[in-house]
Parts: C-alpha cells; sequence; structure tokens
C-alpha cells in the first residue's frame, strides 16, 4: 500500500477498500525499515497519527452515506522542520532553536489538518533551510533513496528522501532559492513552488522573505494538484498573501497540450550542465513535440547575473530574519556568559552552524553603510531585469523549460569545501524565485542510473497551465520510481 499514490490511496480510502490505520501502519512499518539508513525525518508522531487515523476511519465510514468526505481525510503527510506545529518542537535542524516548542500552527499545515490529513512527522533539512544537499543540517544527515552515498538535495531533502522511500504519501517544503524543486530532481519526485503569495508564509521559519514559499512535494503531478488544492488561498496573517478567486489546479490534468508554445531557455542548456542531464532534458522535449506542443530556444541573457543577484538578496533579508536568534527569548542559550553582549556572541556562535554563519556575515556586509547601493540595491535592480526578461517571454510563450539542476545527485562531501560549486547548484532554480513565479520539477528521465528533473516555469498565478504541461511530460516520460 506505501507504493500508492496520495490520489490511489484517497480513492481506496473513500471506496471504503482500505483503511487510515492501515495506511498509517504500512507508512510507519517502512519508517521503521528504511529511517535507519534515509534518516529523512526529525521527528516523527506514530501514536498520535494512529489516534487521528481511527477518527478519520469513523468519518470515512459516515461520509458513505451523509457528506462527501474531506479532500485528505485519512492521507498521511509529511512536513519541513521549518514549519510550525502545535505543541511540537521546531529546529530548523539548528541547534539555536533547541526546546523550541511551537505555541501554534503554520497556516499551510493548519490546512492540511482541517482537510483530513495525518501529519506523521517532521522532516530534516538544511539548517534554516540555507543549503542544497541538506548536509548542513546540525542534527543528522540523510541520504537519497536511489543512492545512499549521495545527497538528497536541499534545503527540503528529508521531505523528498521521506515521499521517495514511500515513508509518507506527500509533504509540504519551502523553496527559496529551489529548496523544494531541486531535492525533487535529486530524489525523483514532484516539486512545486506557488507563486509568491499564493501560499500563505504564516507559520513558516523566516529565511528570506520575499523570496520564501510553501509548496508540496509529491509522487505525482496529481498528487501536487491535490496538496496545492488545499493549501493555497488568503490568509491576512501574511501580509504578502494574494485574495484571488479559488482554482481547481486538478481541473486541467488529462487535457492535451496541442498548440501550446514552450521554450527552452537558452542560457540553462550551456556550459556546466552535465551532457546527461542535458539530454533527458532535450528527451522531454521531443515527446512535448510529438504531443503537439510547438517548441522553441528564447534568450534570457539577466540570468547570468541570478546567482549574485540572489546571494545577495537572500543573505540580507537573512541577516536581518535571524537576528532574532540570541539566546534570550527562546532556543539555545549559552550558560557561561558573564554580560549579555557575551550571551548574544556565545549562544549565536555556539548555536549557528558554518553555513548560517557565512549568509548572516554576507548579508550584514551587504546592508552595511557604504555599501548597500553597491551590492544590496545594485542585486534588487537585476532582479528587476530577470522580472522583464520573464514578462517578455510569456508574451509569447505559455511555458519555459529547462533542467531543474545542472547534474544529477552528487556524493556527499563532494561540494562541501566549495561554497560557490554548491551554490551554483541551484542556478536553474534561482531565477525563479527572484521573479515570484510558479516552477515545478518533474522527473524526465535517468542520467547514469539517477533521477533528471525538468522544470517547468509559467507566469504567475498560471498554475492550472503550469500542472497541465507538467502532467503531459509525466506522460510522455518513461522514467519509473524507484521501490524500495
Amino acid at each position: 500500500m506505501q507504493h500508492l499514490t496520495l490520489k490511489e490511496l484517497r480513492d481506496k480510502l473513500q471506496k471504503g477498500e482500505t483503511t487510515a490505520v492501515e495506511a498509517v501502519q504500512k507508512v510507519f512499518a517502512q519508517i521503521r525499515k528504511h529511517e535507519p539508513v534515509i534518516k529523512a525525518y526529525l521527528q516523527t508522531f506514530e501514536q498520535a497519527a494512529l489516534g487521528q487515523a481511527q477518527k478519520a476511519d469513523e468519518l470515512l465510514k459516515k461520509s458513505g452515506t451523509e457528506a462527501r468526505p474531506a479532500p485528505l481525510l485519512g492521507v498521511p503527510l509529511a512536513v519541513k522542520d521549518n514549519l510550525n506545529l502545535l505543541n511540537t518542537e521546531t529546529t530548523c535542524a539548528s541547534k539555536i532553536l533547541r526546546g523550541y516548542v511551537s505555541p501554534y500552527t503554520a497556516t499551510a499545515v493548519q490546512k492540511l489538518i482541517e482537510a483530513g490529513a495525518i501529519i506523521i512527522g517532521k522532516t530534516n533539512l538544511d539548517e534554516f533551510a540555507m543549503g542544497s544537499s541538506t548536509e548542513n543540517s546540525a542534527i543528522q544527515q540523510t541520504s537519497n533513496p536511489w543512492d545512499t552515498g549521495r545527497v538528497p538535495g536541499g534545503s527540503s531533502g528529508g521531505a523528498a528522501a521521506a515521499v521517495a522511500a514511500d515513508e509518507c504519501f506527500g509533504g509540504l517544503g519551502s523553496d527559496t532559492g529551489g529548496s523544494i524543486r531541486q531535492p525533487a530532481a535529486f530524489c525523483g519526485i514532484v516539486g512545486l513552488k506557488p507563486t509568491y503569495g499564493l501560499v500563505s508564509r504564516y507559520g513558516l521559519v523566516a529565511f528570506a522573505s520575499s523570496l520564501d514559499q510553501i509548496g508540496p512535494l509529491a509522487k505525482t503531478v496529481e498528487d501536487a494538484a491535490i496538496i496545492l488544492n488545499v493549501i493555497a488561498g488568503y490568509d491576512a496573517a501574511d501580509s504578502t498573501s494574494h485574495a484571488r478567486p479559488p482554482q481547481d489546479y486538478t481541473a486541467l490534468l488529462g487535457q492535451d497540450i496541442k498548440g501550446k508554445k514552450i521554450a527552452l531557455i537558452k542560457e540553462l542548456l550551456g556550459d556546466g550542465i552535465a551532457d546527461t542531464v542535458r539530454q533527458a532534458v532535450e528527451t522531454a522535449a521531443d515527446n512535448l513535440r510529438t504531443q503537439g506542443a510547438v517548441i522553441e530556444t528564447v534568450s534570457l541573457p539577466t540570468f547570468q547575473h541570478a546567482l549574485a543577484a540572489y546571494y545577495l538578496v537572500a543573505t540580507s533579508e537573512a541577516s536581518a530574519n535571524l537576528a532574532r536568534f540570541d539566546g534570550v527569548r527562546f532556543g539555545y542559550r549559552q550558560q557561561s556568559a558573564k554580560n549579555v553582549l557575551e550571551l548574544f556572541k556565545q549562544s549565536r556562535a555556539a548555536g549557528f552552524g558554518a553555513e548560517v554563519k557565512r549568509r548572516i556575515m554576507l548579508g550584514t556586509y551587504a546592508l552595511s553603510a557604504g555599501y548597500y547601493d553597491a551590492y544590496y540595491l545594485k542585486a534588487q535592480k537585476i532582479r528587476t531585469l530577470i522580472k522583464q526578461d520573464y514578462c517578455r517571454a510569456f508574451a509569447q510563450y505559455d511555458a519555459l523549460i529547462s533542467p531543474t539542476a545542472p547534474t544529477a545527485a552528487f556524493k556527499f562531501g563532494e561540494k562541501v569545501g566549495s561554497p560557490l560549486s554548491m551554490y551554483l547548484s541551484d542556478i536553474a532554480t534561482i531565477p525563479v524565485n527572484l521573479a515570484g513565479l510558479p516552477g515545478i520539477s518533474v522527473p524526465c528521465g535517468l542520467a547514469d542510473g539517477l533521477p533528471v528533473g525538468l522544470q517547468l516555469v509559467a507566469a504567475e498565478f498560471e498554475e492550472q497551465k503550469l500542472l497541465q504541461i507538467a502532467a503531459a511530460v509525466e506522460r510522455g516520460s518513461k522514467f519509473a520510481r524507484i521501490r524500495l
């Protein structure tokens, strides 16, 4: 049963062909079997999940004669551990949040719960979502289910690995520069970053507030659309949330894409992209062409500056956001400090990992007197140019495609000593966040036996169209998910 998609499980639950208790039991059997190696979860809630499953089964029995059941009733899901969940520890995989128990639940997570989902655990990540391999977690190292000697990607590596290993039926991650899409590509699953403002960020521990977005990781495009149906929508608690008419994001799935104009991004198919990855993406483009799409190539010249702009904007916002972690109000506190200044210094020095400190220092420098105009302001101007490049492209095309990542999953330790090399792992995904657009990674083939993700990008709030084309990629691909 654990190999079923979310949609397949939901159908079986609603038809009475299985129970939520059985689904939870199967998932936890899978967790016990594979977690000693995969290590996707930082904490699990087995007894609570079984109790919720029993209640779900009672409601499912009633729904057969009364009302239609909630859309995710009885479905076991996981959430990334930078999303708050009432009365559970939220660590962000950092020592500095040791002992912090959340007094509330993030809006996106609450919507899952209200839709009947069973939250079975919280997954590992790069500390404060800063990384592309989940090697920056201060707690444990998560392995890629396809090859346990390789990284699962990051920062949502724990959630991606859990979905790929059938340790849940889907999950929530966060995406600041590719942190949903890149691990989805590495683990051979679907990862969706919605338009900025479509899903509430309330309850997400902030990394870079103008870039962060919550989205689903799932086994299929349809599963991702089902989760998006639940979590999308306006939230007054999030000042950046957009009030838009509700949509059914599954509505166009299965419809043909004849006549759709799709462009390969020239700048993301050249130097730095592995030949095997490029070949898989080009094959996927050919499959779309055989389904009636018009495939062309487009140049987005400002992309050459995206990485530099991102690491100024993101680190500047991180520097401001992480200033609140001072050892005073909650989390880790250095007990040997003799005064308040020492408390700040020692708690932050011991509580934050190396990568988080690196980004705080970069951001603080970029915002400092005399450097703001030269760095942060210039980065924001480049961000505007990137948005304009996208606008011109979407005046002609329905979607843009590229590799999600320049390589397949790399080995542990391969990039740890070279921060720039690690940062380049997100070269294809970063522009999407800078422009606030929706992007999705869909498995499109294998490179040396490892999954390759195809990234599709659409204009803002065009998730229906994006998912329609992503489903066509899925139909045309011969990719087969791993079975552990």
